[in-house]
């Protein structure tokens, strides 16, 4: 994982084009980047985000932030109850709980 300006870069090695190749998570717009060593890969990564950031101030498009820390989860109606008794137990938020767990 690589990180730059608050988005986060996951790069997969390819073998046959002896290239690393990238893309920025957790954005709907698709940013890639790619590079034969370390250095280039890092800097092809940042190099994108700038350039992805300078595209978006000159169309007067808001840049997506990736990762807003907000997610809605679909569950069935008896775990939600049984997950929400449980943090009511514990004098805690439903959501409080369910970071808890999942951070686990």
């Amino acid at each position: 994982m690589m990180k730059y300006k608050g988005y986060i870069g996951d790069v997969i090695y390819d073998d046959e084009a002896k290239l690393f190749h990238g893309e920025v998570l957790g954005l709907k717009d698709v940013i890639t980047f790619q590079g034969t060593n370390v250095q280039e890969i890092e800097k092809a990564f940042r190099d994108s985000i700038d350039d992805y950031l300078e595209w978006c101030k000159e169309s007067g498009e808001k840049p997506e932030k990736a990762f807003s820390g907000s997610l809605c989860v679909r569950m069935k109606p008896d775990l939600h109850a049984k997950l929400s008794r449980e943090a009511q137990l514990k004098n805690q938020s439903l959501n409080a709980l369910i970071v808890e767990k999942l951070s686990k």
